[in-house]
């Protein structure tokens, strides 16, 4: 069984400060949602309000429709998942994952049943007798899953579970993990500030920046059509080229970047109307790395500018190429390693293009870069 949660209008002040502030959102049942931000943005913040470790300042906390207020963490139909895993080094791992259950009064059949059931669910089975540290990082993460799962919560909060892991292992992970929420059907609420985890796991993501939601959507929308300079900055690379509109037509931006004019689609708000962009207005037209192509005779598309080599560097299935344009702007290039580059070479002067449908234009504001 899962069940929705919900947050209105949810503020949480310390003193002066908001750690989060106005924050309105509704995470349907079996949704596997994630809250993606920099470190203090207030994700964590918003998990312990959903968990009862804190108390909003102001706005509620609904799950599955009731109102959380006064009701303690033991009290809600959650799991919280640490981000140290918190796992009892001199226990046995079923009788980690059963402590709960032990709590609450279960015999120790019942509990043992439980926990093997759960051992098998997490790929762990007949691991059950060996002790937390006989365990990879891996398999000591499928138990802390396990140990939250063994009281049926409604709702699974995880709290940057994946952090401590190498790339491998966090990859391997977060496939895994998304497959037992599958399994499980209940609300998986995840905090990170890793995007790949986010934009692989979830259903929709919440980007948050400051104490406040950006934007919420799937994982397509937030990175093909951010609302925000925030949201297309932090969410994947982008190279951003700030300017004036020259001129707007059917939802379509002509901006002037320093003598240079572009075109791209005017972005959405979060409500889903396009930016009241007009003739004069700061905007930042955003280009991502991958839409940037190297500019061929006449066909190519009308978006095109010089800018010199610096450096190549090889990232296995990319090469990235960055360069500095004749205003001094830096610029990323990424091509698949396919392609051959060993006609580019760091010094050279090279023309790049991109369609304006690959281009976003959004009104001035802060980037994540700042």
């Amino acid at each position: 069984m899962s069940a929705d949660v919900e947050l209105q209008g949810v503020s949480i002040a310390f003193g002066d400060f908001y750690a989060a502030k106005n924050v309105n959102v509704k995470i349907e049942a079996g949704e596997f949602f994630s809250f993606l931000g920099p470190s203090g943005c207030g994700k964590t913040t918003l998990l312990r309000a959903v968990s009862g470790f804190l108390e909003p300042s102001e706005g509620k906390v609904l799950i599955g429709g009731q109102n959380m207020s006064g009701i303690g963490p033991n009290k809600r139909p959650t799991s919280l998942i640490f981000q140290n895993l918190a796992l009892f080094p001199l226990m046995s791992v079923a009788d980690n994952i059963a402590f709960s259950l032990e709590v609450r009064g279960v015999s120790k059949q019942a509990r043992r049943k439980r926990a093997d059931e759960l051992l098998d669910l997490v790929a762990l089975n007949g691991q059950g007798d060996k002790k937390v540290h006989e365990l990879s990082g891996g398999q000591k993460q499928r138990v802390a899953i396990a140990r939250a799962l063994a009281v049926e919560p409604e709702v699974l909060l995880l709290d940057e579970p994946l952090s401590a892991l190498d790339l491998k292992l966090r990859q391997k992970m977060r496939t895994e993990l998304r497959a037992i929420q599958q399994r499980v059907g209940i609300t998986f609420i995840y905090i990170t500030h890793d995007q790949g985890e986010a934009l692989t796991m979830s259903d929709r993501v919440g980007v948050m920046n400051d104490g406040q939601l950006e934007q919420v959507g799937s994982c397509y929308e937030v990175y093909q059509a951010p609302s925000t300079p925030f949201v297309a900055t932090f969410v994947g690379e982008n190279n951003a080229f700030s300017g004036k509109v020259e001129k707007v037509s059917k939802s379509i931006a002509k901006v002037n970047v320093e003598g240079t004019s572009f075109s791209g689609s005017v972005g959405r708000t979060t409500l889903g109307d396009p930016h009241p962009v007009g003739v004069g207005d700061d905007v930042i037209i955003f280009v991502r790395p991958e839409s940037l192509s190297l500019a061929k005779g006449t066909k190519a598309p009308k978006n095109n500018f010089s800018a010199d080599i610096e450096t190549i560097e090889f990232e296995g299935n990319l090469k990235n190429i960055y360069l500095k344009s004749n205003k001094n702007k830096s610029i990323r290039f990424s091509v698949p390693s396919v392609f051959d580059t060993s006609d580019l070479t760091p010094g050279s002067t090279i023309e790049l293009s991109f369609a304006t449908e690959s281009a976003i234009v959004l009104p001035s504001g802060p980037l994540a870069l700042d």
